[in-house]
């Protein structure tokens, strides 16, 4: 019988191991006896927490996802104002923290995200992902432009966004979250000066 409160420490180990399998080998062969050894537990201790391997590559994802939602709710919450431009610049540098920029979470985003077209799950994770993203940024807008430029905007800032990154993630070159930055507050700052 495992201690009281293990549960919880146990399951971030695992998927720690996780993503330490899925850096190496990919998605595909993230098994779940990979991911045991990774941890240095018991393959059905990961069939205990999780079910499948299924089980495991969506706690994983929805772990990737719970800490670009935090890094975004930080930079939001550290915003000087209320300001509509601030907390769009917010949403950009939590979509470029480090949290999501380090090499562990650039390959594991990759990963998920061609798994994702595969794997229905996670393929309904990734569309609430975009929807959230989408809606974040189009609120903000519209704060200050009309709805319907305002979806547009967040349109063409969510590509620039995931376009800048996977960029980034895809070349041999070193990522520098601080150029994709600037370059995002240049589109925003766009947006607003012409669609007044």
């Amino acid at each position: 019988m495992p201690k009281v409160g293990m549960q919880p420490i146990r399951r971030q180990q695992l998927i720690k191991a996780a993503f330490d399998v899925i850096v190496v080998n990919g998605v595909e062969d993230a098994t779940m006896a990979a991911v045991a050894n990774a941890a240095g537990m018991s393959t059905g201790i990961v069939s205990h927490y999780f079910g499948s391997k299924d089980g495991l590559l969506e706690a994983a994802m929805r772990q990737v996802l719970r800490d670009l939602r935090d890094a975004v709710a930080t930079h939001r919450a550290q915003a000087k104002s209320d300001d509509p431009r601030a907390h769009l610049r917010a949403i950009v540098d939590g979509n470029f923290d480090p949290s999501q920029t380090n090499p562990t979470a650039m390959r594991v985003w990759l990963s998920f995200w061609a798994a994702s077209r595969h794997k229905p799950e996670l393929a309904r994770l990734q569309r609430a992902n975009d929807r959230r993203l989408h809606s974040n940024l189009a609120y903000q807008f519209s704060r200050l432009i009309p709805r319907a430029d305002a979806r547009d905007a967040a349109t063409g800032l969510a590509a620039m966004i995931d376009g800048l990154w996977l960029r980034g993630s895809l070349s041999n070159q070193l990522f520098d979250p601080a150029h994709a930055r600037a370059l995002t507050y240049e589109i925003i700052d766009l947006y607003l000066s012409h669609r007044r």
